[in-house]
């Protein structure tokens, strides 16, 4: 019996042991694999952030001044008019949230209701899905060029329509009134195709009991969108106005082939201007002050959606 008894002691303390080690084991695999994920946010995020962060508050040098600390003063002079980089980024950043306001309600817009007309039955349905989402693949570079050669003033497509028409030719780019405007409408055609896809997603999981139930009460197509559709995809319009915003912020390859930010800044956006100003040694300070607020705005839009929407967000299933 002993050999019995010390047999089974030594499988009960092998069973705890091995426990404890698969417990272990649980226990750290998780963080085993988000690992390289969290080595990656923090080696190409967190730490150029701290980085940009630091140099914010300093004054670049040269061979006879040297850096100095300034605090929070390359953030005062981005604010004040009366400096010449406060004047030109308060205009830009106007600029931003003018292209912002307009490209993200209006793309939303206008994917949703492609997303309602394509769910549905009819021929050629998957050309015409394609078709609709193609811009979305097209390099951000290439759809400015492409449209750079529509908003010519003399052969340009928009132009030649216009005057067919005896109605006179518009400077798309280079007229301050018209380049943004210009902007913008590039920007709506490339980001409404990948609006139209979500929402079409979402669209093709919904329940279809609740439709039949409205139709049998007598309710009208306007009154299903209303009350069904819309509520239903709150959670699908939360993810694409979220991921949309901060898409906006960072939709600057265009205007390499759309004027550049000019005339006088009046058609330039944040992100292209870090880039104009990256390579100038007296603006380091004032890049990575602008850096800092793109971050902290996309911070707190991305907080006030979520604020805002999530609460009241059904998800469907």
């Amino acid at each position: 019996m002993s050999h019995i008894e010390s047999f089974l002691d030594y499988r009960a303390a092998r069973s705890l042991t091995t426990g404890k080690y698969t417990r272990l084991w649980q226990n750290v695999l998780p963080y085993l694999l988000i690992l390289p994920t969290f080595a990656f946010v923090m080696l190409f995020t967190l730490l150029p952030t701290v980085n940009a962060l630091i140099q914010s508050l300093y004054q670049p040098g040269n061979a006879r001044v040297p850096t100095r600390y300034v605090g929070l003063q390359n953030y005062l002079d981005l604010f004040n008019p009366n400096t010449l980089i406060g004047a030109d980024f308060l205009r830009i950043a106007g600029n931003t949230l003018i292209y912002i306001f307009t490209t993200v309600p209006i793309s939303m817009a206008i994917g949703f209701g492609l997303a309602l007309l394509l769910n549905r039955k009819m021929r050629a349905l998957g050309l015409f899905r394609f078709a609709f989402f193609y811009p979305v693949l097209i390099p951000l570079i290439g759809a400015g060029s492409i449209f750079a050669f529509l908003f010519a003033d003399q052969i340009g497509l928009l132009n030649t329509i216009l005057r067919s028409f005896g109605l006179p030719s518009i400077k798309w780019i280079g007229d301050p009134n018209w380049t943004l405007i210009a902007i913008i409408m590039v920007s709506i055609w490339k980001q409404a195709g990948f609006c139209m896809i979500m929402y079409l997603a979402g669209l093709q999981g919904l329940p279809q009991d609740v439709y039949e139930a409205a139709e049998l009460d007598g309710a009208s197509t306007w009154q299903k969108i209303r009350r069904i559709t819309l509520p239903l995809l709150q959670g699908t319009t939360l993810f694409i106005l979220t991921t949309s915003i901060a898409a906006s912020f960072q939709f600057v390859d265009h205007l390499f082939a759309l004027g550049e930010g000019q005339p006088n800044e009046r058609s330039n956006l944040l992100l292209y201007f870090v880039f104009q100003k990256y390579n100038e040694p007296r603006n380091q300070g004032y890049v990575s002050a602008i850096t800092i607020i793109i971050l902290v705005a996309l911070l707190l839009f991305t907080v006030l959606n979520f604020w805002l929407w999530e609460r009241r967000t059904h998800y469907e299933n």
